[in-house]
């Protein structure tokens, strides 16, 4: 099969690749009394973060936890967070966190990525909040905070770990109409859901409104319609639908590695293709964009399994002693 694996179920699968480029990426571990207010902060943190261009982070739920991994026994949620640099990383984890999980009942934040050599801290300057009446705790060579807030206590690990992530991974879904292009992204959207090391950072993991590098007319923008791609302007404007296409959606993807991207597209294509698409293809810049390039067609000839984790447990499970949010 390998590299010459041209359709699934009938649908043509384009020799392309989707072309991707590097990012800074954290995990973050927030757990709760109950996994509905663990859901409502990760929910909450990663809103508006969509697309660095002008959300200057990227940021989705990766998984569920159960209480069994988490740090402190209790439900939890693990999001990813990627950014262009080190620095944007560590001042969007210490915003969102201290606007959204700080503020969330019952909450505790954790490390996800605690074997990650590089460290930037996180839960240092949000102790600040506690006025001097913070306090700190060291176990297992990792220091906690101790915040106080009016219900209780915030517990905040001092450090995160950052590591090297790749964002803009990608694959398009072409359709014969606009219901069975997003049932196929839903589909694909859907069987890609709680796998490790992977996040689709746009609304619902679709993306509307695919985007190429800069514009045709307006000079100052860093992206604009992809006009090859809307059906609307197929008379007026060079096209690469072809014929029968009158919908398409795209779906990115953010990871912290390649493995884990590529697995992810490779189920999320195998769910699109179904009764009504036309087409797969990808979305790239002839490689001046970015360094790291998703061959569909070799994509789907692999063999990887991804997600064979245990339910529930991240990818790097966090290694903190339990009870220490007691």
């Amino acid at each position: 099969m390998g590299d010459r694996l041209a359709s699934i179920h009938g649908v043509p699968v384009d020799d392309t690749f989707a072309e991707a480029f590097g990012m800074r990426g954290a995990r973050v571990i927030i757990t709760a009394a109950t996994l509905r207010w663990a859901r409502q902060a990760a929910t909450t943190m990663t809103g508006f973060a969509t697309s660095v261009i002008a959300c200057k982070c990227e940021a989705a739920i990766e998984r569920e936890l159960l209480p069994r991994v988490t740090p402190d026994g209790r439900p939890g949620v693990s999001v990813l967070v990627f950014a262009t640099d080190s620095e944007g990383l560590q001042k969007r984890l210490v915003e969102r966190i201290g606007q959204t999980v700080l503020t969330c009942p019952t909450t505790a934040c954790f490390d996800g990525l605690p074997d990650a050599p590089e460290r930037m801290p996180v839960g240092k300057p949000l102790r600040i909040f506690g006025d001097g009446f913070q306090a700190s705790k060291v176990i297992a060579g990792r220091r906690y905070w101790r915040i106080p807030v009016m219900e209780g206590e915030f517990l905040v690990q001092e450090d995160f770990g950052k590591t090297k992530g790749i964002g803009g991974g990608n694959f398009l879904i072409l359709g014969e109409s606009a219901e069975a292009t997003l049932a196929a992204a839903e589909a694909a959207v859907d069987a890609m859901a709680g796998l490790a090391g992977v996040i689709l950072p746009f609304p619902g993991g679709i993306v509307r409104s695919g985007s190429k590098v800069g514009a045709k007319r307006y000079k100052s923008m860093v992206a604009s319609l992809n006009d090859a791609y809307a059906p609307t302007l197929r008379p007026i404007t060079p096209s690469d639908l072809g014929d029968g296409v009158n919908s398409v959606l795209e779906i990115v993807l953010d990871g912290l590695d390649f493995e884990s991207i590529a697995g992810a597209m490779r189920i999320g294509i195998m769910a699109a293709c179904r009764p009504g698409v036309r087409r797969i293809t990808a979305g790239n810049y002839g490689g001046k964009l970015g360094p790291h390039h998703f061959y569909l067609r070799k994509i789907l000839g692999g063999d990887r399994s991804p997600g064979a984790e245990p339910a529930g447990e991240p990818a790097s499970p966090a290694t903190h002693p339990p009870g220490v949010a007691s």
